[in-house]
C-alpha cells in the first residue's frame, strides 16, 4: 500500500507540468489569434481526434500490427545473438564491432534502400523495426550476464554444475534487470520504426495518416497522430515494466537498499 502511494506521488509533478503546459498553450492560441493551421489548441486537436476517431482506429491497429510484430522479432534475435556471443567470446570478438557500425548507418537512409529491395509489402517493414531493435536487447542482455557474481559463479562450478546450469541458474536470473531495460528501449524505438516505415511506404498505419495530414495542412490532424504514438509508446512500455516487476519482484528494490544502509 506505501510502495503504492509513492508511485501516486512520484507521478503528480511530471502530470502537473503537462498540465501547466497545456494551458498556457491554449492561452496563448487565443490570445495571440494563432491560426489552426500553423498551431491549433488543445482543445481544437481534442475535437479533431474524437471527429476521426473512427479513421484512427483503423491507422491504429495496423500500426500496432507492425510494432508489436517487429518488436518481438527484433528482441527475439536480440536475445539469441546476446546469449551466443556470451557463450562464444571469439564470435563476440570478431562479429560486436559490426553490430556497432549497424547502429551508425541512418535509419531514413537505410529505409528507402529496403523497399527497393523487398517492395512495399510486410517484409522490408520488419527487417526496418527488427534491425531498429535488437540492438538495445543485446547489449543490455550482454551486460547484465557479464555483471554475474565470479564468487557465485566459481561457487557452482565448485559444486559440480556445469556450463548449462550455470547459465540457466545463475547468469540468466541475474541477467533479468537488464534485458527488460533493452526491451524497455526497444519498445520505444519500435514505435519509431514503424511509423517511419510507413512514411515510405503504406496502405494504412499512423504514419500514412501524419503525411496525409501534413500534405493538406491539417496541423490538427498531425498532432493528434503524434499524441496518439507517443500514448502507445508508453503503453508498450507500461506492460513491460508490468511484467518486469512480477518476473523480478523478488529483487530488493532501491527504497529497500538504502533503508538497509
Amino acid at each position: 500500500m506505501k510502495k503504492s502511494f509513492g508511485y501516486v506521488k512520484a507521478g503528480w509533478p511530471p502530470i502537473l507540468a503537462v498540465f501547466l503546459l497545456l494551458l498556457l498553450w491554449q492561452g496563448a492560441t487565443m490570445i495571440f489569434q494563432i491560426e489552426d493551421w500553423i498551431l491549433p489548441s488543445p482543445l481544437a486537436i481534442v475535437q479533431e481526434g474524437i471527429n476521426q476517431a473512427p479513421q484512427l482506429g483503423k491507422h491504429l491497429l495496423a500500426t500496432l500490427k507492425i510494432t508489436l510484430l517487429g518488436f518481438a522479432i527484433g528482441s527475439g534475435i536480440g536475445l539469441v545473438l546476446a546469449f551466443v556471443l556470451h557463450s562464444l567470446p571469439m564470435i563476440r570478438r570478431a562479429i560486436y564491432p559490426l553490430l556497432i557500425v549497424s547502429q551508425n548507418i541512418p535509419t531514413i537512409i537505410l529505409a528507402p534502400l529496403l523497399m527497393i529491395w523487398f517492395g512495399f509489402g510486410l517484409l522490408p517493414k520488419m527487417i526496418l523495426i527488427t534491425l531498429i531493435c535488437f540492438f538495445p536487447v543485446t547489449l543490455s542482455t550482454m551486460t547484465g550476464l557479464a555483471q554475474t557474481d565470479p564468487q557465485m559463479k566459481r561457487y557452482m562450478m565448485m559444486i559440480g554444475a556445469n556450463r548449462k546450469q550455470i547459465f540457466w541458474k545463475l547468469e540468466l536470473p541475474n541477467s533479468l534487470p537488464s534485458i527488460f531495460s533493452g526491451l524497455k528501449i526497444s519498445a520505444t524505438y519500435s514505435v519509431m520504426g514503424a511509423v517511419i516505415s510507413e512514411w515510405l511506404g503504406a496502405k494504412e498505419g499512423l504514419g500514412l495518416y501524419m503525411l496525409r495530414a501534413q500534405s493538406s495542412f491539417h496541423t490538427d490532424r498531425v498532432f493528434v497522430t503524434m499524441f496518439i504514438i507517443v500514448l502507445m509508446s508508453f503503453a508498450i512500455f507500461g506492460l513491460i515494466t508490468f511484467i518486469e516487476r512480477r518476473l523480478i519482484g523478488w529483487r530488493p528494490s532501491n527504497e529497500g537498499r538504502e533503508g538497509a544502509k
